[in-house]
């Protein structure tokens, strides 16, 4: 099929029907009431087996599952790309590309952290895939996390780490990731285009939900003015960069005005789980309320524009969800957590 990989109606056509072979609700629900032993047998029959087979010699239980899935994951990541070409290509990898930013944040806090590369090649970046091989060889090979930036100044996102100081801490290197990404990728999606225009609402989106997390979570420390104005991300449209200086400047109070006067906003149902996460002392609630906005926009991928890279992008979000949810429904049978409860993160 390679002589198609160039047509957009096929690599659409094809993410598509990927997406319907994913788990619905239902079967995870099924998933989330069995015992642990079960779920290694459940996942395998759910289309990752051969990376079950793969690992099988090597892990057990949980490990097993979470290696099987990553594995399965970065292949499926790296083979959708494989088939896009031109333009959409361009759309697709610049959402893909998140994910590079993500395993050089797991190398970065292995460093930090001390980790192994035993424990890191377990958990989060499986050594059997080829794919992680790079990154493995960075955390053997760095002292500390300056000379982890210096190993990666040839990634798109190299000049960003190695401007930091040389005392910068974690929290300083995963900052300027988030910075470069969302900054780099709104750039990159400025060209006309219906698929573009969507994808960087979608970014948006998710630019407006860290500055409101990262509200909350200053208020909870009493953390205003400067010190909160550089936690916020510019690029949202809820709060434009233009509102950012005022709501650092009064915090939770001054965002709740500027998220009351868009209309566009649901704020009868964040303020109902605001009250939910206050009585539980724990912003649960918030997360769980923001992602489903998020996953909301993200569905209408499934079909606006089908021709186009939106429905690629859809499935690799919705396959990174799957695989998200199904490490959480792991660890939680794993760590003796109610059903219900798990339900109520994941569905």
């Amino acid at each position: 099929m390679r002589m198609f990989s160039g047509n957009v109606p096929y690599v659409a056509s094809r993410a598509k029907a990927r997406r319907q072979a994913l788990m619905d609700k239902a079967r995870l629900r099924q998933l989330i009431s069995q015992s642990p032993d079960q779920l290694t047998n459940t996942v395998a029959e759910s289309g990752y087996q051969n990376e079950i087979n793969l690992y099988a010699s090597r892990y057990t239980g949980g490990d097993l599952v979470e290696a099987a899935l990553t594995h399965n994951l970065e292949n499926e990541l790296d083979n959708m790309l494989s088939h896009c070409r031109g333009k959409v290509r361009k759309v697709v990898e610049i959402y893909s590309s998140r994910y590079e930013y993500q395993n050089a944040k797991a190398v970065l806090r292995a460093v930090a952290n001390g980790i192994e590369s035993e424990k890191l090649s377990k958990d989060i970046l499986p050594d059997l895939n080829e794919i992680n091989t790079p990154w493995i060889k960075i955390l053997e090979s760095s002292d500390d996390l300056r000379s982890a930036a210096q190993q990666m100044r040839r990634k798109s996102f190299g000049s960003a780490l190695l401007n930091l100081p040389e005392d910068a801490r974690l929290s300083h290197y995963e900052d300027a990731l988030d910075r470069h990404y969302f900054a780099a990728s709104m750039k990159a999606l400025g060209h006309s285009g219906n698929d573009s225009r969507y994808l960087r609402n979608i970014l948006a989106t998710e630019i407006d939900h860290r500055n409101i997390l990262n509200v909350l979570e200053a208020s909870a420390f009493q953390i205003e003015g400067n010190a909160l104005f550089e936690e916020l991300l510019p690029g949202g449209r809820l709060m434009p960069q233009r509102a950012l200086s005022s709501v650092a400047n009064g915090g939770r109070s001054a965002m709740m005005d500027v998220l009351r006067n868009n209309t566009k906003f649901d704020i009868a149902g964040f303020e109902d789980a605001l009250q939910t996460a206050e009585k539980e002392r724990s912003l649960d609630a918030v997360v769980t309320w923001l992602h489903a906005r998020e996953y909301a926009q993200m569905q209408k991928m499934s079909y606006l524009h089908p021709v186009s890279a939106l429905p690629i992008v859809y499935y690799i979000a919705m396959k990174v969800k799957e695989v998200t949810d199904l490490r959480m429904i792991v660890r939680g049978r794993l760590a003796g957590l109610p059903p219900d409860l798990l339900e109520a993160h994941i569905l």
